[in-house]
């Protein structure tokens, strides 16, 4: 295969500039520069992806582990990742992958066919593909040809993102993407601009855009000391997820161990991560989960109480959720797909 593999969603401009539109970030990128995620290089007027088929992770996970909690719980997940990111989180909590020279790092990792991905997740019996652990927009067009040969093959494809595609990308990642996982990283503009080097507003749009496109969609929030975790910002996502999402939007919420450029910072108590979910709650949120936290992450009936999906770590042990989605006590429905399995299977 050749070395450059000519990007999509970019606008040729005079003097061989170009204008990226994958991203919120939108990057003016002259000849011989590269975009803010280092991955797109405009070459003499065409830009080019530098990670195309360059996978630097390629492992098998529980489906829990993205986290995705009502997406085919108990399943495995074939997890893929190029280098690169369009962020800059001080916290990143994989930055020896997405941080860096994330170019040069491309070049040290051999070529993986579509295919080759594909079959691999078959192999390993798995129910989907995640494009995950560092940022999936950035290599978007590997993802794409993996995701639409998945979509054929019967397997289901999953981005853990941070969000910021643009509506071009999504409406793109429509037609095969079944399901995200959205890092929302702060309610604050400035926590965006300050620590990451991006804006909140772009990550809220393209959450509203993928829920209205039919993307089953979960919420991460990483609950960082003095950063996100006042109440006012708490209030207010669990607010917009509850209002614009939808309150059966399953809520995340982690806990933070000092990472990165962010060593001197605190790990979060466990009494502010069940402040946090209190307060999720109580703004009609019924499905919140603790990331981070030793114990289980049960999946409760929002109407009725009972224990429907049993885990423990990253595993599911059981689920109790009907083949038709719904609590067998009451009745309800449980938001998500694929929730249904045997009853007390452990």
């Amino acid at each position: 295969m050749s070395k450059d593999y000519e990007a999509l969603l970019y606008e040729k401009l005079a003097d061989n500039k170009v204008r990226c539109q994958l991203c919120a970030h939108n990057c003016l990128i002259a000849d011989g520069k590269h975009g803010i995620c280092r991955v797109r290089e405009n070459k003499a007027g065409v830009l080019y992806s530098l990670t195309y088929g360059k996978l630097i992770a390629a492992h098998v996970d529980p489906i829990e582990k993205k986290p995705m909690f009502h997406f085919y719980p108990g399943s495995r997940s074939f997890s893929i990742a190029s280098p690169g990111c369009n962020f800059d989180c001080q916290w990143c909590q994989n930055w020896e992958i997405s941080q860096g020279d994330s170019a040069a790092a491309a070049v040290r990792c051999p070529y993986t066919p579509p295919q080759d991905v594909v079959s691999a997740a078959k192999r390993e019996d798995c129910q989907s593909i995640s494009y995950t652990y560092t940022e999936p927009t950035v290599f978007f067009e590997f993802t794409q040809d993996v995701g639409i040969l998945a979509r054929e093959a019967g397997l289901k494809n999953v981005y853990v993102s941070n969000g910021y595609m643009s509506p071009q990308t999504i409406a793109l990642l429509a037609r095969w993407l079944d399901a995200a996982n959205v890092d929302i990283k702060a309610f604050s503009d400035e926590v965006y601009r300050k620590h990451i080097g991006a804006r909140l507003q772009p990550v809220l749009d393209a959450c509203s855009l993928l829920k209205q496109t039919g993307v089953w969609l979960e919420i991460t929030t990483l609950l960082i000391p003095g950063l996100n975790d006042d109440e006012a910002q708490i209030r207010g996502l669990t607010r917009y997820i509850a209002r614009e999402l939808g309150a059966e939007t399953p809520w995340h919420v982690s806990r933070f161990f000092p990472q990165y450029k962010y060593q001197n910072a605190d790990a979060t108590s466990v009494g502010s991560i069940e402040k946090a979910m209190e307060i999720g709650k109580a703004e009609g949120l019924r499905y919140v989960y603790a990331g981070n936290i030793a114990g289980s992450a049960d999946t409760y009936c929002p109407q009725c109480g009972a224990v429907l999906i049993k885990r423990t770590g990253m595993s599911t042990l059981s689920s109790r959720v009907s083949h038709t989605g719904a609590c067998p006590v009451c009745g309800a429905r449980i938001a998500g797909e694929g929730l249904s399995g045997e009853e007390d299977s452990a």
